[in-house]
Formats: structure tokens, sequence, C-alpha cells
């Protein structure tokens, strides 16, 4: 009997007594824990880094650098913008002068030239054909014609803005005033038939002088 229950009591499963019981932490032990690994992290990465100073100073100096950094982005934004101001003001200039130069050179002298090739209206006739006259880069004045090109005389030189302006009103003569129409006029017209015409004595508003002008530009090859 004492050898059998023997044998029963080895095939038989352990109680629940007999298992090990899972062990339990109190907040204190689990705090205690985390504290000890966070010391053991920062050991060991500040460990790496120990040599350059505390890790506050080098915070501190990594702020201050950063800071640094942004001041330097905002002065590098003015100094932009004060450049930018400062083109722009220069182009307002040049292109001021350079208004005053085309004033001078260019639209100056064709209102002279209208006027005494007597238009009508000196500033009117500089209005329809000023984009006909510009200023090269050397700051000449060159006339142009339909293509855009510079127009050249028949000796081979540039066409005058003078001789333009006095061209123009010849093949306009609507634009140009009309002389007073008298008798001596009108004589000295028709008398000088043989002599080189003078346009400036004709009244093209006058149908006479009209059809003078036209036999003049047919016997000149002009017509």
């Amino acid at each position: 009997m004492t050898e059998q229950n023997i044998g029963n009591n080895e095939g038989t499963e352990p109680s629940n007594e007999t298992q090990a019981t899972e062990k339990t932490f109190t907040q204190a032990e689990v705090n205690a824990i985390l504290a000890k690994t966070k010391s053991q992290l920062e050991k060991k990465y500040s460990s790496k880094y120990e040599e350059l100073g505390d890790p506050e100073q080098l915070r501190e100096i990594v702020s201050q650098h950063q800071k640094i950094q942004q001041e330097q982005q905002l002065k590098r934004g003015e100094f932009d913008r004060v450049i930018q101001e400062l083109a722009a003001k220069k182009d307002a200039e040049i292109q001021k002068r350079d208004r005053v130069i085309e004033s001078f050179k260019v639209e100056t002298p064709i209102v002279d030239a209208a006027a005494r090739y007597r238009a009508v209206n000196p500033e009117q006739v500089k209005a329809l054909i000023r984009n006909n006259v510009r200023l090269s880069q050397e700051g000449e004045v060159e006339v142009l014609d339909e293509k855009g090109s510079v127009r050249y005389d028949d000796s081979g030189k540039p066409v005058s803005v003078d001789s333009f302006v006095q061209s123009w009103l010849q093949a306009n003569p609507h634009f140009v005033s009309a002389a007073p129409a008298t008798t001596n006029t009108k004589s000295n017209v028709t008398a000088n038939t043989t002599k080189k015409l003078d346009i400036k004595n004709l009244d093209m508003k006058n149908p006479e002088h009209r059809k003078i002008y036209a036999e003049y530009r047919k016997s000149a090859g002009l017509a």
C-alpha cells in the first residue's frame, strides 16, 4: 500500500499552492525602476559628448546660434529690399534722363521744323510722326521708314529730322497752313512755271494751286 501510494503521488499534478506566484510591484518600485533606467540612458548618451561641456550649456549655445541665424536672415532680407529700391530708383532716374534727352534731341526739333514749314499744329505733327524718329544707342537721332529701318537720302546719308518733317508736310499738305491768296500770289505762281516751284507759296485749299502742284509733281517725276 505504501509503495502504491508513493507511485500515485509521483504521477499527480502539482497543486495551485505549489505553483510560483507572480511578483507585483508597488508604484514606488515602478518609479524607482524608471528613474534608474532614465539615469542609465542619460549616462550612456551624455558620456559621448561629455568632453563638450555641460548639456544645458550646449543647448543654450545652439539656441543662441539659431537666434543669430534668424537675425541675419532678417537683415539679409532688409538688405535685399534696400538694393531693390535703389535699383528701381536708379532705373527711374535713367528713364527720366532719357526722356529729357529725347525731348531735346527728337521732339523739340520736330516741333521747330513743323513750325518753320508752316504746319497748322506743330504738336499734332509731332504726335503723328514721333514713332518714326528715335535715338540710337550712341545717342544719334535716326529717322525710320515703315519697316523700322534707318532712312537714307539719295547721297547715302541718314535723313535728318528737318528734311523728314518737310517731306512729310509736302506729302500731307492739309496739315500746312494756307498762305494768303492774293492776286500777286496767283500771278507769281503762274508766271514762274519755268522756274523752280516754291511749294511754300502754294495755298493747298485753292483748287488752282492744287492743280499747279499736281502738274509740278508730274513734271518733276514725283507723281
